[in-house]
């Protein structure tokens, strides 16, 4: 099925809605059951009023210290904070772009509730050693719900996108073109319905017949939760998108949710996301089997192939009331979104597509890569990045491919926890098109217990982000080692030629 809708972007005038209380709280009561992204749902429960938000602080811009470099290579880079100093509101989904052409500029993102949308994005021109901070603003007649997006072209150009509330009660993608006015990029699909977890991703590749396209993949929801993925299409820097659905119709107890994209270097892009069933245990699809799949378009995401199957994966059991399952041990919702990344150097894996996620054992989440040598037709059997001694929980992973063809995965394990409740951030490297994993590497300096993610243990977002710059890679995700709430930390490693 092919469906076309258009919307301008551009003349709009930012508004603020803000719809929040302050204080933090526990639990995620509204819609818990709900088939929604985790910060979706947060925000539903706040704009009801049967959540508190987290208290604001005044954001202070300082230095970070020291410097993000290590000598002599391969090395860990010391972990520098993302979010402002000494500001603790929360921030959690961290994704991270490095500008093409210059590694010194970097955009992140993060929910970030000291914005009125729940969406801020941090700026940096040094490298990552010093971050500055801008909220997204609110279309008009929408307030934000959160979900950060961020993109960079070829001509520096800089995008950044967030889930909003519209006036009818659903929700829309709301984009900013170099954090001008916000306008709606991609609707809701259905009447009455809701526009979820978007991911943005700009195609950079100066030998693609669609450079600077941008892309933007959202799990649509209609009003009874069927669910449909579809990814919206730019040619004109933002001006206008065009919508197609790429998958049938979901009809609910299935649900397609959870999407991700990669664009190869001649300009074929890539969407993967994951198929379950609601009939687990506890009603959702907590402790079920899921499908992770994958469609491609060759013509600038205008149409787009039948789907192939990544992997089929055991998601962790439903012990605390979040549809897709939760982190064991604790009331933190978990996802499991197949990252996918794809192979763009000149070397022997050149093409060769990868999708990480995690597998449910029966006793701790294992993280998992599958690897494609046919454009995504067929997938080898998945091969676990931790060493079989690691039996904790493993989750939240991203990964990407350098220039030069090294694989990185990078996630949130438990192992140095005895309890298997705190974690801290990993990585590994393949150099033989992800059959292999190197030693794993520790790059945070100090645990992270997720019950001081600022919402009391229950909300620590639902994803990661990670970038190569040169032979430096470079992991965002939700640090609390300040013991009181999630930031957007950066850590990575460096490897020399």
């Amino acid at each position: 099925m092919r469906v076309n809708v258009c919307c301008k972007l551009g003349g709009l005038v930012a508004t603020t809605v803000s719809v929040f209380v302050l204080a933090a709280s526990a639990q995620i009561p509204d819609g818990a059951r709900l088939p929604y992204s985790g910060d979706l749902l947060v925000a539903r429960a706040i704009a009801n009023g049967l959540m508190q938000r987290p208290a604001r602080s005044a954001p202070s811009f300082l230095s970070r210290s020291p410097k993000i470099t290590c000598s002599p290579a391969p090395c860990v880079l010391p972990n520098t904070q993302v979010s402002p100093l000494p500001d603790t509101t929360p921030r959690n989904e961290t994704p991270i772009v490095v500008m093409p052409g210059n590694s010194n500029i970097m955009l992140a993102g993060a929910n970030d509730y000291n914005c009125d949308t729940v969406t801020g994005f941090f700026t940096t021109t040094d490298g990552g050693s010093t971050w500055t901070e801008q909220c997204l603003g609110a279309a008009p007649s929408h307030s934000g719900a959160g979900d950060p997006g961020v993109a960079i072209d070829l001509a520096g150009h800089q995008y950044t996108t967030g889930v909003q509330f519209n006036s009818g009660g659903g929700t829309d993608i709301v984009m900013e073109k170099d954090f001008g006015a916000p306008a709606v990029a991609v609707p809701a699909f259905f009447p009455g319905g809701s526009a979820d977890k978007d991911w943005l991703q700009a195609d950079v590749n100066p030998t693609s017949p669609h450079k600077n396209n941008l892309y933007i993949s959202v799990t649509q929801f209609d009003a009874s939760s069927n669910s449909e993925i579809t990814v919206s299409t730019s040619t004109d820097g933002g001006v206008t998108f065009t919508t197609v659905a790429v998958d049938a119709l979901q009809t609910y107890p299935t649900v397609d949710q959870f999407s991700d994209i990669a664009v190869g270097r001649h300009g074929a892009v890539y969407v993967s996301w994951m198929r379950c069933v609601a009939k687990g245990p506890t009603g959702d699809c907590g402790g079920t089997k899921a499908t992770l799949l994958m469609s491609k378009s060759t013509d600038g995401g205008t149409t787009w192939s039948a789907e192939s199957t990544i992997a089929k994966v055991t998601l962790a059991p439903d012990k605390c009331g979040a549809f897709y399952g939760c982190l064991p041990h604790t009331n933190e919702r978990v996802s499991n979104i197949p990252v996918i990344a794809i192979d763009n150097s000149t070397g022997p894996s050149s093409g060769h597509l990868y999708a990480g996620f995690y597998n449910w054992n029966g006793t701790y989440m294992v993280e998992e890569v599958a690897r494609s040598a046919s454009g995504g037709t067929s997938w080898f059997a998945p091969v676990r990045v931790t060493p079989t001694s690691d039996k904790s929980d493993q989750f939240f992973n991203w990964l990407e491919v350098s220039s030069d063809g090294a694989l990185e995965v990078a996630w949130l394990d438990r192992r140095d926890d005895p309890l298997n409740i705190s974690y801290e951030a990993f990585s590994s490297i393949s150099t033989n098109g992800g059959t292999k994993f190197q030693a794993n590497k520790k790059l945070s300096s100090a645990l992270s217990n997720p019950t001081n993610d600022g919402f009391g243990g229950s909300f620590m977002g639902d994803y990661t982000g990670s970038a190569w710059v040169g032979e430096k890679l470079y992991f965002t995700y939700c640090d609390t080692s300040n013991g009181s709430s999630c930031q957007d930390e950066l850590v990575g490693y460096f490897d020399a030629p």
